[in-house]
């Protein structure tokens, strides 16, 4: 698996926002032009908000973006990590665990000392389990739970092992 900023792959691009478009924005209403405008201001940014994406034996496997906001309930919040997303197919490999590293290790460099995600309460143990401390419960209209992860050297974002 080879992780790489979308900026770099331009080849998932299809992919990245088919996936954001499907598993968020569609039931939200949004169109998928719209994600497709959304990562091409990521993708014009020099260095934040930014997307990576995941590629297993040359085929797109998962993506996360690191974006200023995430959740309207929220807005002082940030930055963020989202859309975080491993094709079905490739689940149960460390994909997730190693996007999202490498999205925390991203934000390190670029001086954060905390960031935050929002997801489904069905998610609470997966992100527990890996360094996440939820925050609050039923935020928004969606009822998220909000996690914060105090970042601190690269070496304590290294992954944790899957449950």
């Amino acid at each position: 698996m080879i992780i790489r900023n979308l900026r770099d792959a331009p080849e998932h691009t299809a992919d990245v926002a088919d996936r954001i478009w499907q598993a968020w924005w569609r039931p939200a209403g949004a169109a998928l032009e719209d994600v497709n405008a959304a990562l091409a201001d990521v993708v014009a940014a020099e260095a934040f908000p930014f997307t990576l994406v995941s590629v297993t034996e040359g085929v797109f496997s998962g993506t996360v973006t690191a974006v200023a906001s995430d959740l309207d309930a929220r807005p002082d919040l940030g930055p963020w990590i989202a859309a975080l997303w491993v094709e079905p197919d490739c689940r149960g490999q460390g994909i997730a665990e190693a996007l999202a590293a490498a999205a925390l290790e991203r934000l390190v460099e670029l001086g954060y000392d905390l960031v935050y995600l929002c997801a489904k309460p069905k998610m609470r143990a997966y992100y527990a389990t890996r360094g996440w401390q939820v925050q609050e419960q039923d935020v928004g209209t969606d009822g998220l739970d909000v996690f914060v992860r105090h970042l601190g050297t690269t070496a304590s974002l290294a992954p944790m092992p899957s449950p």
